[in-house]
């Protein structure tokens, strides 16, 4: 009886080391990182903001932000059309004090005086300076804006990272207490 068992152990052995012999080198089985790796393009910041310094709007398009194209028009256009306007009145009231000093008075601005001509001037002169300055600043802003959304698409955002807002009473002073929760996740 006991050869029958050795003999059974070692066809047991035999056969199991066979098919260990037998296994194949090449079917190596390998761990695939679960995250997904997108490449990174340095330039596409730099590509934005060129786009948007050639036509305003056209960085919000790259960035694929497009709902953002009719808020730059809209603040550009809208300080233009304040600088024309203003530039057009100053204009006007400029020509009737110089038409005043020449001895003219059949103008549109004959019920005011040269003070008021003088301050009315002054008044369109200062809007139409700010006015100026708004447009260069919502076109600067247009361009900051399309390279700051080009840099940040390239950032990795996940649940694992959260910031969330707490609001909770104290038991202490029965007075609600504003906090924000830092969370992440491994």
């Amino acid at each position: 009886m006991n050869k029958i068992i050795s003999i059974g152990i070692l066809f047991f052995v035999l056969g199991n080391a066979s098919l260990f012999a037998q296994a194949k080198t090449d079917d190596i089985l390998v761990a695939r990182d679960t995250l997904k790796s997108t490449d990174i393009d340095p330039l596409t910041p730099a590509k934005a903001a060129f786009y948007s310094a050639v036509l305003p709007g056209l960085g919000q398009a790259y960035n694929k932000k497009y709902w953002k194209i009719p808020l730059v028009y809209g603040a550009i256009g809208t300080s233009l059309y304040f600088y024309l306007d203003s530039n057009k009145k100053y204009n006007q009231y400029r020509e009737a004090y110089k038409r005043r000093l020449e001895g003219y008075s059949d103008d549109d601005y004959s019920y005011l005086d040269n003070a008021r001509l003088i301050a009315g001037q002054k008044f369109y002169q200062r809007n139409r300076d700010l006015s100026a300055l708004f447009v260069v600043a919502f076109y600067a802003l247009n361009i900051i804006d399309a390279n700051v959304d080009a840099a940040l698409l390239q950032f990795n955002v996940n649940e694992n990272l959260s910031v969330k807002p707490v609001i909770y009473p104290n038991n202490v002073t029965f007075k609600t207490n504003v906090g924000l929760t830092f969370n992440y996740n491994f």
